[in-house]
């Protein structure tokens, strides 16, 4: 229903329910505002947007006042012009004037409006503040209160957007001032650095601490992209002076709400940073030095023919990347399959979720986040588990914390104490390993207590009675003693759950990454279905993706057993399609080998040659010794990268490539959402983009492919992929696509199994908890967890050169229980030594009580003091992903 008004003699319609201001915006007027924000709800504090309202005694907000039938509105009437500009002088008064040499210059609101007005600051009498320093204590921006206009808007969208509440409004009347707790070291401080205050201040009150100095004015392009961090896909503005990514903002479309976490926000400046790999390198007698192109590619396409000939196709083998863009996986992987002839082609989802991947592809027909992003602030009920969002997803922590001021009943299950533990209904701390029995016991309850959508089930699943004959001697309170968490509060957990009628599960590593991974996976999906929770708006059974295109490298075909699309390499008639659809023969019907499996290979001679694209395992695969000594074995390693890492050290070969700011492709994040990425600068040196690195090697080995840019690669892509059957840079250049988005007037998917699950039935896998292969014991008397932290990203190849990050938290550590450091005698920040069955470490002693007496925690980031030195190898038999998260380990002091 629309209402029908007129504002400055203009007639218009606009949807009930809108302000004034959306009309007015509706009509182009431009009407000035400060506190103001789409996002969050009008408070009218400011009072710059008054309008006058026919009728109305007094001058109207327009961003607060809702637009009513038959109204009539001036914006610029002298009242209005007057009441607009007497706000400005009072701004003045209690504002420094430093507009010459504020760095907000060109892109502050008061000094624009001032000038719109006609106000002259430069008679105004500033009257100095009791607080007139600046605090310069956040490691990336500085905060100058006597440039503040007390708007509000970085108090609101820090409590009510980000859900953290750092800032905040203290004092009353003329001494009411905004807080200034940014420094992270403070004790009572909770700001996290993510700069989304900064992204809104209207002045220079709060301002980003830049690399380079500019003004707004000599920004020359602001280009719009994917983030290149976690797999949530924000949207961000790379703001380009010359050829330097200066700033990043959010972008206004996207799923993250135009919010962006620390590392998206300000971690930027590895792209141009000195250490960027320029030229190719090759190896000679022992030494890596520059080469040219054709002397690097030659060599390479040389050592694959020859390894080829000798040994046969499967002695070669190539890693993806989840770093990497579709495009350039896609040419990675045709490479191998259709030149090479081997299926030998993984990358580290493997590491990550290859379990979820094998899991709900076996009950729902699809191994991928069932719902969206946005959907989360509309759930009934949460439950988190084995994932510590706020920290690895911070926006998607935000949208769970909003769910949560909206009334959502929130679960969490974790072995640490995590932030949103602080809001949950129940939190759970159970003992790292036992996933699958907290599950069947929460399960064996519901059934118990018949609190199953028996409809559902009946409708829409089979062999839910395989699953009730399993749980039938497995109870709730077995579960407990297993998990080590109070029975009631699991008894409780699973009554909330069952009684959401829009409950979402999400889940990480904590879930996946253990010998029982594809076993944990399932049992979620089992729990979900048998609540009918799945193919329902704001549910669903949600894995969240680690890295910016963990997703999307998994879609093309980056898997030893699949082609792109999950089409299987050893189904004929798949075979044949991409024969026909690459123009070649011979493409092989065997599954290759996993990323733990060619390591093996290398170990023992039968994989002479490996090619790394944009991977690191030298510091992010478990069992590191075992790692080192299978790259020591192997004959030939290519490593393509935009740094010399920790594995480009061992190459013989090393190829520069450029990073996301430096090339055209998409990413697909967490949510299915295929989203472009763009060039905004040039690369440095000789560095090329990935794929026509790729593609100059196959033309060496005889085959030409026909892309000229990245388009016509994703145009194959949506040839061969039916997922992506629908989808073109045309079609995703505004808003990304979710996938399946099978046909080019597809308007993609937003939630799977909507009409029934991808498989045509779900079903249930009775699922039996085994313990982890590795427990504590005598010798090894503490059980180690390992995970991701907020301020850096996998390896640290990128967040690693950035100094304010390596401020906050710049080397490896290990969590211990104040009980456990009382009885060992470790003090906090004491360097210890720490060790297990595969190798020891040196690291620094963080005592906290998030974490119970008998576990230990560690982030993986590190090269020195690195986690995986430690870690165990074992495997889930199914999908070949290794226990990072179980393994026994041993603590001593070292003096």
């Amino acid at each position: 229903m629309n209402v029908k008004l007129q504002i400055n003699n203009q007639n218009i319609e606009i949807e009930k329910g809108s302000t004034v201001l959306d009309a007015c915006k509706k009509l182009n007027i431009s009407i000035p505002t400060f506190c103001h924000d789409d996002r969050l709800k009008a408070s009218g504090s400011c009072r710059m947007c008054v309008v006058e309202i026919e009728g109305m005694r007094n001058l109207a907000t327009s961003c607060s006042e809702i637009a009513k039938e038959g109204m009539v509105i001036q914006t610029h009437s002298k009242r209005v012009m007057e009441s607009r500009k007497d706000v400005l002088e009072l701004l003045w008064a209690d504002h420094k004037n430093e507009c010459l040499t504020c760095e907000a210059a060109g892109d502050c609101k008061l000094q624009e409006y001032s000038y719109e007005y006609d106000i002259d600051a430069v008679n105004k009498v500033y009257e100095e503040k009791l607080i007139n320093h600046i605090d310069d204590s956040n490691k990336f921006y500085t905060f100058d209160p006597d440039k503040c206009i007390k708007c509000g808007k970085c108090i609101r969208v820090c409590e009510e957007l980000q859900g953290v509440s750092a800032i905040s409004f203290v004092g009353r009347g003329a001494d009411m001032h905004v807080s200034h707790p940014f420094d992270m070291e403070m004790e009572l401080s909770t700001c996290v650095s993510c700069g989304n205050c900064v992204n809104v201040c209207p002045t220079g009150a709060l301002q980003e601490k830049s690399y380079t100095k500019f003004r707004s004015w000599e920004i020359d392009k602001k280009i719009k992209t994917t983030c290149t961090y976690c797999g949530v896909g924000c949207q961000m503005d790379l703001n380009v002076k010359g050829n330097e990514v200066v700033k990043i903002t959010p972008s206004k479309d996207g799923s993250n709400n135009e919010l962006l976490c620390v590392k998206g926000k300000f971690a930027y400046n590895y792209i141009n940073h000195k250490d960027r790999l320029k030229m190719p390198l090759i190896r000679k007698e022992g030494i890596l030095v520059e080469s040219s192109w054709d002397e690097a590619l030659d060599l390479v396409a040389s050592k694959m023919k020859n390894i080829k000939n000798e040994s046969g196709s499967d002695a070669l083998a190539g890693f993806c990347s989840a770093r990497c863009t579709n495009e350039d996986n896609y040419v990675m992987q045709k490479l191998f399959r259709g030149i090479l002839k081997t299926n030998n082609i993984d990358h580290c989802a493997r590491l990550w979720h290859s379990s979820t991947v094998a899991g709900l592809a076996a009950t729902f027909g699809s191994g991928a986040m069932t719902n969206s992003i946005g959907e989360i602030e509309n759930s009934e009920v949460l439950f988190i588990t084995g994932t510590n969002t706020t920290e690895n997803h911070p926006i998607i922590g935000s949208f769970m914390k909003k769910a949560i001021k909206k009334g959502a009943k929130l679960i969490v299950a974790d072995p640490r104490r995590i932030e949103l533990a602080e809001y949950a209904d129940v939190y759970l701390q159970l003992r790292p390993g036992t996933n699958i029995a907290m599950i069947n016991g929460m399960a064996s309850y519901i059934i118990k207590n018949k609190l199953y959508d028996e409809k559902y089930i009946n409708e829409k699943t089979e062999n839910f009675d395989l699953v009730k004959e399993e749980l039938k001697n497995f109870s709730i309170e077995d579960a407990a003693i297993i998990c080590d968490v109070d029975v009631e509060d699991l008894k409780k957990a699973a009554r909330i759950y069952a009684g959401g009628k829009t409950a979402g599960i999400y889940y990480a590593m904590g879930v996946t990454q253990h010998s029982t991974g594809t076993d944990s996976v399932k049992s979620i999906a089992n729990l979900a279905m048998m609540c009918g929770n799945v193919g329902v708006e704001n549910g669903g059974v949600n894995p969240l993706r680690g890295q910016n295109n963990v997703q999307g490298a998994c879609d093309v075909g980056g898997l030893p057993n699949v082609y792109p699309g999950y089409q299987k390499v050893t189904d004929l008639k798949s075979k044949e399609k991409f024969e026909k659809a690459w123009n070649v023969e011979g493409l092989s019907l065997k599954d290759g080998l996993t990323v733990p499996k060619v390591m093996d290979g290398a170990h023992d001679g039968s994989i002479r040659f490996l090619y790394i694209m944009g991977e690191n395992p030298m510091v992010s695969d478990p069992d590191l010794n075992h790692v080192e000594e299978s790259f020591n074995n192997l004959e030939f390693l290519v490593v393509q990268d935009i740094f010399l890492t920790e594995t480009a050290l061992k190459a013989d070969v090393i190829l520069p490539a450029i990073c996301f700011a430096e090339k055209e492709g998409t990413f697909t994040n967490t949510e299915r959402r295929v989203q472009r990425v763009r060039k905004a600068v040039n690369a440095p040196g000789e560095a090329k983009e990935d794929w026509k690195i790729l593609n100059e090697i196959m033309l060496r080995l005889g085959y030409k492919n026909s892309f000229e840019n990245s388009k016509e690669i994703m145009d194959e892509i949506a040839l061969v992929t039916p997922q992506y059957g629908g989808i073109n840079y045309e079609r995703i250049e505004k808003n990304g696509l979710q996938w399946p988005c099978p046909t080019i007037d597809h308007p993609g998917t937003k939630y799977l199994h909507k009409d029934g699950f991808a498989k045509g039935i779900g079903t249930f896998f009775p699922v039996k908890y085994s313990d982890p292969k590795e427990l504590e014991d005598e010798e090894y008397p503490l059980i180690l967890t390992t995970g991701r932290i907020l301020y850096h990203y996998h390896t640290r190849t990128m967040t690693g050169k950035n100094d304010g990050l390596n401020e906050i938290v710049g080397e490896s550590y290990i969590e211990i229980s104040p009980e456990k450091a009382k009885e060992l005698n470790i003090s906090d920040g004491e360097t210890i030594r720490v060790s297990s069955r595969r190798g020891e470490i040196e690291v620094l002693a963080k005592i906290t009580d998030i974490i119970s007496k008998n576990i230990v925690f560690m982030p993986f980031h590190f090269a020195k003091g690195a986690a995986n030195r430690l870690t165990n190898a074992v495997l889930d038999p199914v999908s070949n992903i290794p226990e990072f998260k179980v393994c026994a380990v041993k603590i001593k002091k070292i003096k």
